[in-house]
């Protein structure tokens, strides 16, 4: 009875089953994971959608149902956030990169067996990054033949990471190839993406469209001397205000660059690190700086509370991002809208989303360190007046009810031909 009651519901228009594959878990420290909390959040009453979402049980980035506030264990290998149905993906961990193919497979096979064995009709699959393109076809072919439709993000230029040698990127840019010609609809988060995905492959027509991440504006909702952030800063030797940077500790967020130029700067303020772990990584720029012997750099670890990241982002003095690859970037986002100034890799997916409401570096020996002795000495009514274009950027046109607004048109209001 519950099968067809479903059923006779999308039929009326009240529920869209989108499936979510490719984020690593439900969290803040990648752009996916950091996306999916937001849009469960801010989507958590919606009577129209209803959201199935896949995580990584096991492995590097897996998904932490523990830590994740609001979120319960409904069976072993599924929980509940947000009213929507998160499944656990488990993936050998001796595979190294391959991991990732195997969990988007893994999960898109979860994915078709749910939706055939529950007769969903006219389901939204939504993959993002392009990791699986070659292996999406069959995939597609069950997802259309239940009436349904496959979005793609492509996550920016995978093949440019530096992480990977010759063969993984090259696997990558195939991978972008088919999965842009499999795509129903490829869902954009940048302008400049949108722009590379119809050039490159108008061979295919694809029919794109632009939504970017979101942040919001709001102030934490912790003052100043609550315990929680006056421990953190203790624990970690903290002195405000100091600048901050928080994302994955990976080679193309420039970590590198920062510390190195950081380390050439004559300001007496901490340079708090809040990211993933990647000792070898860690190792190779200690080994090459010998940055542990200047106190002022502080590697501080993790921190998952939204409310204390938003508190320790109000406090910074600065926030300094280095990402280099991908489109939109959501810790730009949410540092745009808690700091008043952020300087930035000079890169075009950054200059599309802070415009002048930051100031920018570049890869050059001094060229950070020469802009953060400059901002040094920024007066109270300069730093206003960066953060107040900061806010108004973020308002105007990255806000998570605005985003996720676009999001619910494009689940809803389906208005999509079907490649077949």
């Amino acid at each position: 009875m519950e099968k067809e009651n479903n059923v006779q519901d999308v039929k009326e228009g009240k529920i869209r089953d989108v499936y979510i594959v490719g984020s690593k878990s439900i969290g803040m420290y990648g752009g996916y994971e950091s996306f999916v909390r937001n849009l469960l959040q801010q989507h958590k009453n919606n009577k129209l959608i209803r959201y199935h979402v896949a995580c990584k049980a096991n492995g590097q980035g897996h998904m932490k149902v523990e830590e994740l506030s609001e979120a319960h264990k409904t069976g072993k290998n599924e929980f509940e956030y947000c009213n929507a149905q998160c499944f656990l993906i488990k993936v050998p961990e001796k595979i190294g990169a391959a991991q990732a193919i195997y969990y988007d497979l893994s999960a898109l096979k979860w994915v078709c067996k749910h939706i055939e064995e529950n007769d969903v009709h006219e389901p939204i699959v939504y993959i993002l990054a392009s990791r699986v393109g070659p292996f999406e076809k069959r995939f597609v072919k069950r997802i259309h033949n239940k009436g349904g439709l496959v979005y793609q993000n492509p996550d920016g230029h995978e093949d440019w990471r530096r992480k990977w040698n010759y063969i993984i990127r090259k696997y990558w840019k195939i991978s972008e190839k088919y999965a842009v010609k499999n795509a129903d609809l490829v869902v954009c988060d940048s302008k400049n993406i949108e722009t590379y995905i119809r050039d490159e492959y108008s061979l295919y027509k694809p029919n794109t469209t632009f939504i970017a991440y979101g942040a919001d504006v709001s102030p934490s909702k912790l003052t100043d001397d609550d315990s929680k952030y006056v421990d953190w800063l203790k624990k970690n030797d903290i002195v405000q205000p100091y600048y901050v940077c928080i994302s994955r500790f990976v080679e193309e967020n420039n970590y590198e660059i920062m510390i190195r130029e950081f380390m050439k700067s004559n300001t007496k303020r901490d340079f708090v690190i809040i990211a993933t772990d990647n000792p070898k990584f860690a190792e190779q720029l200690q080994q090459k700086y010998n940055y542990k012997s200047d106190k002022r750099i502080k590697f501080v670890g993790t921190v998952y509370d939204a409310e204390l990241l938003k508190k320790i982002r109000e406090n910074a003095y600065g926030y300094l991002h280095g990402h280099e690859v991908g489109g939109t970037n959501p810790s730009l986002l949410e540092a745009l809208g808690s700091t008043k100034l952020n300087l930035l890799y000079d890169v075009g997916f950054n200059r599309e989303v802070a415009e002048d409401a930051a100031l920018y570096w570049n890869k050059g020996l001094g060229d950070l360190a020469e802009l953060i002795d400059t901002v040094d000495k920024f007066q109270s009514e300069q730093l206003q007046e960066m953060g107040e274009k900061a806010q108004k950027r973020i308002k105007e046109e990255y806000s998570w009810p605005y985003i996720c607004q676009k999001y619910e048109r494009i689940f809803v209001n389906v208005d999509v031909d079907t490649k077949q």
